[in-house]
């Protein structure tokens, strides 16, 4: 089995090929890739599939380290976009810098610019809690809960998954591990949660850290990076346009308007190319 190692800004991904018809890889086999020390060792893996869609280029799915599906996933999108031009062109058929991919969440417009970086239509956020899913509140700028005697002060939005948006001083000194776990096993996500952890540096730029379903801490979260950052903007705390930091890089959001849809642009790398033996 054939596979491409990326990642977008440190968050790492096993990309396969299934465009021939194979069916996804199985949880086990998920698990097995993601291993830092048997496997390949990725955040996610990520599939591509013919589209189900006139006039759109491919589909992608997404799977978790623990072999979970996910339902968006943003630094993997761009890896998906940059991996489907390098293979067009391999064929000798070039893929324009402006196309649309879909995903479990629905359809994405990609632009590759100028300098590399690619430029992805993430959808609109979802402050609905019936949604998100958040079970057992009405909406409201700020939610709380008290998980294991953990207090904790959060946004929720979905950006086609759920997200959890936590303020805080200092994202260093912020208590990922404990808090971060705590609320994804809290019942008021039924689904789970991404936990993400906001510092308001000032109007134009935050610094996050993002505890993710089925994976743990990443080293980036691209759809975390949109919901810290619409959660930041609604919320008056920032501008329309900022650089969010993350461990592995920097991404960029903009949110031109409520009602507007959300996008990330940032970067795509190839890694390394393999085959996987079982």
């Amino acid at each position: 089995m054939r596979f491409s190692k990326m990642h977008g800004a440190g968050n790492d991904f096993v990309v396969l090929d299934l465009r021939d018809g194979r069916d996804p890889p199985s949880p086990a086999l998920c698990r097995a890739l993601a291993d830092r020390h048997t496997g390949v060792g990725c955040d996610q893996i990520l599939i591509i599939e013919p589209a189900a869609t006139p006039g759109v280029v491919a589909r992608y799915g997404i799977f978790n380290a623990d072999g979970s599906r996910a339902g968006q996933c943003g630094n993997g999108a761009r890896c998906v976009a940059a991996w489907l031009r390098r293979d067009a062109a391999s064929r000798g058929e070039p893929l324009a810098a402006r196309f649309e991919v879909e995903s479990p969440a629905g359809r994405h417009a990609v632009e590759v610019t100028d300098d590399g970086r690619v430029r992805l239509d993430m959808g609109r956020p979802d402050f609905e809690p019936t949604r998100i899913p958040l079970a057992g509140f009405a909406p409201a700028e700020e939610y709380h809960l008290a998980p294991h005697g953990l207090s904790a002060r959060f946004s929720a939005v979905s950006m086609g998954n759920p997200h959890a948006v936590l303020r805080v001083d200092d994202a260093a000194r912020a208590p990922v591990d404990t808090l971060g776990p705590a609320l994804q096993r809290d019942a008021a996500f039924p689904d789970s949660v991404n936990v993400g952890f906001l510092q308001v540096l000032d109007r134009g730029h935050l610094r996050l850290r993002v505890y993710e379903r089925g994976v743990g801490e990443t080293r980036a979260c691209g759809s975390g990076a949109c919901a810290a950052a619409v959660v930041a903007m609604r919320r008056g705390w920032t501008d329309r346009a900022v650089d969010v930091e993350l461990p592995g890089g920097t991404l960029h959001i903009e949110w031109p308007a409520d009602d507007a849809s959300v996008a990330m642009t940032g970067p795509a790398a190839f890694v390394f190319e393999g085959e996987w033996i079982a």
